[in-house]
């Protein structure tokens, strides 16, 4: 029990001190919980020195965060992955195999080992690879999606390679137990028609009567033994277990409970995620690399410029930007994982001697240590390079004498646009999303690409000639720029301005612009308004209550803009003093809103 509880206090140290120093150099986390590991290792400061047991209860982290995955992800887009995942997966792993496997023979392994050696390095960390993208908000991007198709098909390539590894040794059984390999097969249908079963019929009425006891810890336990026996069942069947428990969250993912299960697993899954990447750092074999050094680095070398290679090839098949393309190469060239499974599995069969499994091992935690290392090299000085690259070229609006100008079609400026639309008054519409802009007009809309800070792009516009300016660009220093550049330029344009806050609306009343609107307030008091309905407020005293706070907010904001540039106290004091009088204006109507009652408002 001390033991246990020293190996916490060393590890959850060395990632308090390590992480923060890491992210505070641009170096990421992931790298910060790899040289925590190398510290506190045997190679370092030996305060741990059983890895393998680490590594291996550290490797629920990999199953928790494939669950949550699963949980984002619902069957129908699943399905509507399922060629990217053939196609960019499969072309991924038989690339790499075949020169992996190459490099093996050009070594003197024989074909066997060499295959083998292929097969196991082929394979990349999910982990090392996920967590950057979802610390990125990547996975939504095609760069991030590829990634993940390749991923999700490298866990499922697993179980084929498991299986082949006994007729690489020239045996005609799946282990050393004796068992067919047609049992084998079954235990893993059994297995997986377990869980389909379980997650369409069982779980939801077992979390509706968790949920009823009203036990947060009970229901936090269940979803952890959900968890945890999924995991047991793949191992007890010999697959993966990341792979069944992401099907798991798959088929959870529709669930009204989906939400609470992923808050319930984040905090476990953060941990054992650090541990994971703890433990490789504290894997990576210094005494090995100190003796064969030349060995060890060539091979670390020439295994991410074969992945990196075959990945480039496929990411032109994907016809992914050049921006994202280095990221995509960098996350997935390392070694992942369940190389250290096949690689022990083929020690264990003959395929491989101690040797080679241990020089492999060491190479593909070099391999996992370098990734974060290319990811902040890519991030200072190859995306920004690629990036220009990308950038589609602006298009030069037609005047056509439209009399508004919308910059920024978002979830704003769309609605302005569409209700001028919809009553047949001409707009030119700016935006900068290409996405955006090819979605819209295959719906008939007229939306040209371009930054409309450029004075030639308003120029094009039409801006000389038209009467307002609608200002809903996502950026508040895009919006104040906007806002110079025409009232300099184009003094006859009316400029309304959408403000994301207060500050943003009190540099734009600098400007003196005309009108302002705060792009949540009015929405905002209309619900305030229904919410007071709700609770029993009479529908004239709701009313009444929203414009006087509609009106005292309003004067409020005057009345802090002409103070803007005084200290904070000075703000402070005319903030409560309005507070004040807001609750004298909602008093005195009290007694009118009592004769109102009798007017049919309700």
């Amino acid at each position: 029990m001390d033991g246990l509880l020293l190996n916490a206090v060393i590890y959850l140290a060395a990632a308090v001190i390590a992480v923060p120093i890491a992210k505070r150099f641009g170096l990421g986390s992931v790298l910060g919980y790899l040289i925590a590991g190398v510290v506190v290792g045997p190679w370092g400061l030996k305060l741990i020195v059983d890895v393998e047991a680490i590594l291996h209860f550290s490797e629920f982290g990999v199953v928790l965060l494939l669950f949550v995955i699963g949980l984002e992800l619902n069957p129908r887009r699943l399905w509507q992955m399922r060629w990217p995942i053939l196609g960019l997966g499969g072309g991924q792993v038989a690339g790499s195999t075949l020169g992996l496997t190459a490099l093996g023979i050009l070594l003197g392994w024989s074909w066997p080992t060499a295959l083998a050696a292929g097969l196991g390095l082929s394979l990349s960390s999910t982990a090392i690879a996920l967590q950057p993208l979802t610390e990125r908000n990547l996975l939504g991007t095609p760069g991030g999606r590829s990634a993940f198709s390749i991923l999700l098909f490298q866990d499922i390539a697993v179980i084929p390679m498991l299986a082949l590894l006994p007729l690489l040794a020239g045996t005609a059984v799946a282990d050393g137990s004796g068992e067919a390999g047609w049992i084998g097969a079954l235990k893993a249908a059994a297995a997986i028609a377990i869980i389909v079963f379980g997650g369409r019929f069982l779980t939801r009425p077992l979390f509706r009567m968790i949920a009823g006891t009203g036990l947060r810890e009970i229901f936090t336990a269940v979803a952890l033994l959900l968890v945890m026996g999924i995991a047991l069942l793949m191992q007890l069947a010999g697959l993966s277990m990341a792979l069944g428990t992401f099907l798991a969250g798959v088929l959870l993912a529709e669930s009204e409970y989906r939400h609470e299960l992923e808050s319930d697993i984040e905090p476990f899954k953060g941990l054992l995620l650090g541990l994971f990447f703890t433990a490789v750092g504290m894997s990576v074999d210094f005494g090995l690399l100190f003796s064969r050094p030349g060995t060890v680095l060539g091979l670390v070398a020439a295994l991410l410029l074969i992945k990196a290679v075959v990945l480039l090839a496929v990411s032109r098949f994907a016809r992914l930007p050049w921006s994202q393309t280095a990221l995509f190469a960098f996350l997935l060239a390392q070694g992942g994982e369940f190389a250290f499974v096949l690689f022990g599995s083929a020690a264990g069969l003959g395929v491989m001697d101690a040797d080679t499994v241990a020089l492999l091992t060491v190479v593909v935690a070099l391999s996992m240590a370098t990734a974060p290392l290319l990811v902040v090299i890519n991030d200072r000085w190859i995306e920004p390079r690629f990036t220009q690259i990308d950038e589609r070229p602006h298009d030069v609006p037609e005047d056509e004498g439209n009399p508004v100008i919308v910059a920024g079609f978002g979830r704003f400026g769309q609605i302005v646009a569409r209700l001028l639309y919809a009553n047949r008054i001409g707009v030119t519409v700016l935006d900068h999303d290409p996405e955006i802009i090819d979605t819209l007009r295959r719906f008939g809309f007229k939306v040209f690409y371009g930054d409309a800070t450029r004075l030639d792009l308003l120029e094009a516009a039409g801006a000389a000639k038209a009467k307002v300016l609608v200002i809903a660009v996502d950026s508040q220093e895009a919006s104040l720029a906007l806002a110079d550049l025409a009232q300099q330029h184009f003094p006859q344009l009316r400029i309304i301005a959408r403000a994301r806050d207060l500050p943003h609306a009190v540099e734009l009343m600098n400007r003196n612009i005309p009108v302002i609107e705060r792009e949540t307030f009015h929405s905002a008091l209309r619900l305030g308004e229904e919410t007071l309905k709700t609770l029993g407020q009479p529908a004239y005293a709701a009313r009444k209550k929203t414009l006087t706070f509609r009106q005292h907010n309003e004067e409020l904001l005057k009345q802090i803009h002409a103070h803007w540039d005084e200290d904070m106290d000075k703000r402070i004091t005319l903030q409560q003093q309005a507070r004040a009088r807001l609750q004298q204006n909602l008093a005195a109507d009290e007694k009118a809103q009592e004769e109102a009652r009798g007017l049919g408002w309700d």
